[in-house]
């Protein structure tokens, strides 16, 4: 299943939402990979087992299950999750890319691959639909997050 959808961060017709910058916005979506409890409550651990310039290798726990990914960062642009194989895990992946139209125009497109092929999307097709509302939704949480750890001056610090 592919997936993907757009989030918009700042609304200019409504002044009620406080405008993010594209720093914050960037902080935001690294701390997410660095921290996925604050963005993700059902995580029960995250290590970060290896880090590098541009990404890091990260052990998560739900409660039983153990996942290895990879997160890839590349500087104010995006944030590419790829998760191989592993035990009853198929391959997936998860690319969050800042996109701005026009200067503040921010937007987060989320791009979802499990890996499976057309034939397994059409035999999965039901499923594949809760899993888009529940994908989407849980973007629609993780631009809502960013906003809090915003207005709260959590993300004022940029990070490399």
């Amino acid at each position: 299943m592919k997936f993907e959808h757009l989030v918009e961060i700042n609304d200019f017709n409504n002044p009620l939402i406080a405008e993010i910058s594209r720093e914050q916005l960037w902080t935001g979506l690294v701390m997410r990979a660095e921290m996925p409890q604050l963005f993700m409550p059902y995580i029960d651990e995250c290590h970060i087992t290896e880090r590098a310039e541009l990404g890091m290798q990260r052990r998560l726990r739900y409660g039983e299950l153990i996942v290895i990914d990879h997160v890839t960062l590349v500087h104010m642009q995006h944030v590419h999750y790829q998760v191989p194989a592993q035990n009853e895990i198929t391959e997936s992946s998860l690319k969050m890319s800042i996109e701005e139209p026009s200067p503040g125009s921010l937007f987060v497109r989320f791009e979802y691959d499990d890996g499976q092929n057309e034939e397994q999307d059409t035999a999965n097709e039901m499923l594949n639909e809760y899993r888009n509302s529940a994908y989407h939704q849980a973007d629609i949480d993780t631009v809502s997050m960013i906003r809090e750890l915003a207005e709260a001056g959590r993300l004022d610090a940029l990070p490399s």
